[in-house]
């Protein structure tokens, strides 16, 4: 018997591959000599860099890059096993949790350290760019990042503009013959699981600007900056980005991955698997097993969970999800590929001892479900 097992992290307590591991002990108490297959999954969001080193057999790398603040930070991305694909996470140089909430301002902050990032990721060969874009701080169209892969913005005076959204509203030409070359032999994935245009009252300054420390008055001045900033891109480089879905995302870096990187958006969900190779491990099996830290309504939308079982389901394969807690919304995965959802709580307990304890929990919820699964096989 052959039984997949991938699941995405309890945010917060287990990694991907803790979880897996954790249900691989249960199916071992009662099937010792299955055949476990450990695939650890993410979504596009946090904890995706995580999961692709696990499952690839990768590496991870740190560079000392700068923070949206300007300040340096030491950042992590990761290395897949293929030697030749990077795996990076915005957040890590750019992210919201990196700027004290009574610091933050959208109006300088930037994306300049997930291009070093990125530049990072191209020096040490890597030519496939895989780049997940939630959380960010930044609300400059991903122009900082431009900058720091040699593309120049200039005012009026040719003078490089400073970072930051409200620079932006400056911009008079933009200039990339000094971008990095061996960008032009890199293919760029970008995990976007929002359709945000980059302006208006859906895009990125609107939505996602109040929450990075943005007041009306600034949510106005941003989306201009912006529309500007999609003009000079549309005149100079000849790529429309303004209402291109998911341009939004992350500050507009949607955008910016797109006009400067030539780069693919697509749900983060279906680059995971590609990346992964999960619908091979999925052809010859018999049982999968995945599952999240909250299985509920909101599952279904990109989720990891369903991504696996809708992608099982494709095999006629039967799908047991297990998570830290089952929402009573969630029936709503079972027309999406899940068959059976089970928590790993035996009874009524807190909060504290389901996380101290997360791990022995997903392994005897993983027994019972195995238990069950061979029950009714005979």
């Amino acid at each position: 018997m052959k039984i997949v097992v991938a699941p995405q992290a309890y945010k917060g307590n287990l990694t991907a591959l803790e979880v897996a591991q954790a249900i691989e002990r249960g199916i071992r108490a009662v099937a010792p000599e299955a055949e476990v297959v450990l695939v650890p999954m993410a979504d596009g969001g946090e904890g995706t860099v995580q999961a692709l080193v696990d499952a690839t057999g990768g590496r991870f790398i740190s560079t000392q890059v700068t923070d949206p603040m300007g300040k340096p930070v030491l950042a992590a991305w990761g290395l897949l096993g293929d030697g030749l694909t990077a795996v990076i996470e915005m957040s890590a140089a750019s992210g919201l949790p990196l700027v004290p909430p009574e610091k933050r301002n959208p109006l300088v902050a930037t994306t300049y350290g997930t291009g070093e990032l990125i530049l990072a990721a191209v020096a040490a060969g890597c030519r496939k760019l895989i780049i997940g874009i939630g959380g960010s701080a930044t609300n400059d169209g991903g122009a900082g990042m431009a900058q720091a892969l040699g593309a120049r913005l200039l005012d009026a005076e040719g003078k490089q503009l400073p970072w930051g959204g409200a620079a932006l509203a400056y911009l008079d030409h933009i200039d990339i013959t000094a971008m990095e070359p061996r960008l032009r032999e890199c293919q760029v994935v970008v995990a976007c699981d929002v359709a945000n245009p980059l302006c208006g009252p859906q895009g990125a300054s609107a939505v996602y600007g109040p929450q990075k420390g943005a007041t009306p008055e600034m949510v106005t001045q941003l989306d201009a900056a912006l529309a500007h900033y999609a003009d000079i891109i549309e005149r100079d480089l000849g790529i429309d980005i303004r209402d291109l879905p998911g341009a939004g995302a992350a500050g507009g870096l949607g955008a910016g991955l797109v006009a400067f990187l030539k780069a693919e958006l697509r749900p983060g969900i279906d680059i995971v698997c590609e990346a992964i190779g999960l619908t091979e491990k999925l052809r010859d099996a018999d049982l999968v097993f995945t599952g999240e830290g909250r299985l509920d309504g909101q599952t279904i939308f990109g989720k990891s969970a369903c991504g696996v079982a809708q992608r099982a389901k494709a095999f006629g394969l039967p799908v047991i999800a297990i998570a830290g807690e089952v929402a009573p919304d969630c029936k709503a995965t079972y027309e999406h590929g899940i068959d059976v959802a089970l928590s790993i709580a035996p009874g009524p307990i807190s909060l504290e001892r389901a996380m101290a304890e997360a791990k022995s929990l997903t392994s005897e919820a993983a027994e019972r479900a195995m238990r069950l699964f061979l029950l009714s096989a005979k």
